[in-house]
């Protein structure tokens, strides 16, 4: 059976002293297992590769870049599927690369910053955070991320620094500005095989269980899809849960609520997806030939 992450109901005193008198059995059932988020960036410029990734019976979160071929039909289908969606925001790196429609750029005055990350909301529907894509050289501005988050903080979004950089002050500077934040640990598929994706895999399966959650950041590659399908299906053999980036959020911020923390903003939309993805630990399943 599919299990779901619950939260214990309350319990009248008799009740929880009669519990008391077990083990501790049951309430090892409400520990927190290692839970990890895996976002999976530049959707929208390919189709078939991002369909299939909507379809994945897990809770994926999706981010979009703005303005791209194929954003606004695979949103809808993630919608279908029940995926958090993101905005994958185009910042200026150290290499010089093309950034594409939404790019920000240091060059920019704020107006222009401001203007294009709106324009940028208003192209994902059904967005509920955003994450930058690329960024390396962007992400350590504290001028341009001050911009960046002030205009980030009129909505009810929250933000994941994808760490492109490791002078990057992008999660710094949402903390600062009050908003909701998480900070990418692993990349998956930076080397598009196999072998490679499996290797960081288990590195974020390890970093899970030392800090309790980890965010892996993924591609569309054909690879990431096929590792993806034949790997989420076997967590439960790895004692991990997976989860929406949001919900890592909820976790590593116990008695904290999301949708409070986005409220009181100027633009008043829906924050939040349906909890029913909050996290899900695939059934139990047994393999000789579990290799993860």
């Amino acid at each position: 059976m599919t299990k779901l992450l619950v939260k214990p109901a309350y319990l009248k005193l008799p009740a929880l002293l009669f519990l008391l008198t077990f083990s501790g059995i049951l309430f090892a059932e409400f520990k927190q297992q290692p839970t990890i988020a895996i976002i999976i960036d530049d959707m929208g410029n390919q189709y078939e590769n991002g369909a299939d990734l909507a379809r994945l019976p897990y809770p994926l979160t999706l981010a979009f870049l703005p303005q791209r071929p194929h954003t606004l039909k695979l949103s809808e289908m993630a919608k279908k599927y029940n995926k958090e969606i993101m905005l994958h925001s185009p910042m200026e790196n150290t290499l010089g690369l093309k950034l594409g429609n939404g790019g920000l750029l240091e060059t920019m005055s704020e107006f222009e910053i401001k203007s294009t990350l709106e324009q940028s909301f208003n192209d994902i529907p059904h967005m509920v955070g955003l994450n930058n894509h690329m960024g390396s050289k962007l992400t350590t501005k504290p001028k341009i991320m001050a911009w960046v988050m002030a205009k980030v903080s009129e909505y009810p979004f929250f933000f994941v620094d994808s760490r492109t950089s490791s002078d990057s002050v992008a999660a710094q500077t949402a903390e600062e500005f009050n908003i909701p934040n998480l900070s990418r640990d692993v990349f998956l598929d930076h080397k598009q095989t196999r072998k490679f994706i499996q290797k960081q895999f288990l590195k974020l399966i390890e970093i899970a269980r030392e800090k309790g959650t980890a965010v892996a950041i993924a591609h569309p590659h054909k690879v990431t899809v096929d590792y993806l399908s034949w790997a989420l299906e076997r967590l439960d053999e790895k004692g991990v849960s997976i989860a929406t980036a949001s919900a890592i959020w909820h976790i590593q911020n116990p008695g904290k609520n999301l949708q409070h923390a986005l409220s009181n903003k100027k633009h008043h939309i829906k924050a939040l997806q349906s909890r029913s993805n909050y996290a899900y630990i695939p059934k139990n399943k047994t393999s000789s030939n579990s290799a993860l």
